[in-house]
């Protein structure tokens, strides 16, 4: 049992490796789980995988053909081993099909995704590839794979012709058989519109960021905060005092002061944007950008409806029921998943459970003042919002 713990561990320390680029550490995990149990698969394929990234191709094939003697049904392994066989031999298309098949089998593998990106970009589906590198962004807490595959060859430009059109008038003007908005309509099939290039272009660049939706709220609260400094009205205008929001009906206040923290006390947003740098980024790669996003927003609002409802004669400012929500959605994940992430899963949700016991103990401390309401409603409803968001590939089974 102790010797099974411990290739467990250098399993999974071969991933993370993998996930940062690092080859070589990747390599050395691996080669000490052989020595614990050469017959093991998983570990032959992680020796395939290291050692691409270093480039020692003839150590690939070797460990690959190793995989399909221990695995000669197929199974995930196999079917890994004959996608980095095929891409060795530049046959893109069928390691595509190779590895869609593994995917199919266990989705939940970063690096098979970031091997379906790679792919696809060499078959020329750049947005496609976009999408599957975030996927093994998320699933692998953040992995870039950067370096973890040969690589490609510049494409050479080529014109392109779409079958099947009816001609366009040489002289470029409209006949009666053809008006404009049919020739026009024509010519976006041949050329995809400004727009959407401009689409595919930022998605892609978000993709590269896997974090960049935290990034950009803390800087929007310390910019906010530096405004305060030097212009005190903002945290009038701007806080959410409950008795302006229900006597004259001030509704944005309670969106407004999520963003806004008390210029005389440094320590509340310090400890508030450096609780959302751990806790954010994780939530954001677990759940996406435009999940995440929603959950933080509307952990906020809630919060401030709460506060509002609980408290209506006092005021609040401060993001901590939006990052109460964030907080409240990495437990769900972590619940959620506690079978796949195994021994540690069992551990984050205790380490979850011990850090949301310290910080409502710390906010019924007497004199804390801190608006535990709001931290309440932003814990409940970010666990609630979190579980209807949670990311599915397909009903019972869960991304990861």
């Amino acid at each position: 049992m102790e010797a099974q713990t411990e290739l467990q561990n250098y399993l999974e320390q071969g991933r993370q490796a993998l996930g940062e680029g690092k080859g070589r550490e990747a390599a050395i995990a691996y080669a000490h789980g052989a020595q614990l149990e050469p017959e093991n698969p998983q570990v032959h394929l992680g020796l395939a995988e290291a050692n691409l990234a270093l480039g020692n191709y003839e150590v690939v094939q070797m460990a690959c053909r190793r995989v399909q003697e221990l695995q000669p049904n197929g199974g995930t392994e196999g079917w890994m081993a004959q996608a980095l066989l095929e891409l060795l031999n530049k046959q893109y298309e069928r390691a595509l099909k190779s590895t869609d098949k593994a995917i199919d089998l266990d989705p939940t593998i970063g690096y098979l995704h970031a091997l379906r990106a790679y792919l696809l970009r060499a078959n020329g589906q750049d947005y496609d590839a976009s999408l599957a590198r975030a996927r093994a962004t998320r699933l692998s807490y953040g992995g870039r794979f950067e370096n973890c595959f040969p690589p490609l060859e510049p494409k050479k430009a080529a014109a392109t012709s779409i079958p099947n059109l009816p001609p366009i008038p040489a002289q470029g003007t409209p006949t009666a058989r053809q008006p404009e908005r049919k020739q026009a309509q024509e010519q976006s099939w041949a050329q995809p519109s400004p727009l959407r290039r401009q689409m595919v272009r930022t998605r892609f660049t978000l993709s590269q960021y896997p974090t960049i939706v935290t990034t950009i709220l803390i800087a929007i609260n310390i910019v906010v905060y530096l405004l305060m400094l030097r212009f005190q009205n903002i945290l009038i205008y701007g806080a959410q005092i409950n008795n302006l929001v229900l006597s004259n009906g001030e509704y944005w206040r309670i969106f407004t002061a999520m963003f806004l923290h008390d210029p005389r006390d440094i320590a509340h947003i310090a400890l508030n944007m450096l609780s959302l740098f751990f806790v954010g980024r994780a939530v954001e790669i677990f759940y996406g950008k435009w999940r995440y996003l929603v959950i933080y927003l509307l952990s906020g609002i809630i919060a401030g409806i709460t506060f509002l409802l609980l408290d209506p004669n006092n005021a609040v400012v401060g993001a901590s029921g939006a990052i109460f929500g964030v907080f409240g959605a990495v437990g769900v994940f972590y619940l959620m998943n506690r079978r796949a992430l195994g021994a540690y899963g069992s551990g984050a949700i205790g380490q979850w459970v011990f850090w949301l016991a310290i910080n409502l103990l710390f906010g019924l401390a007497p004199g804390s003042n801190i608006a535990l309401w709001s931290h309440i409603g932003g814990l409940i409803s970010g666990m609630i919002i979190a579980y209807l968001l949670l990311p599915r590939t397909r009903p019972g089974r869960k991304l990861v």
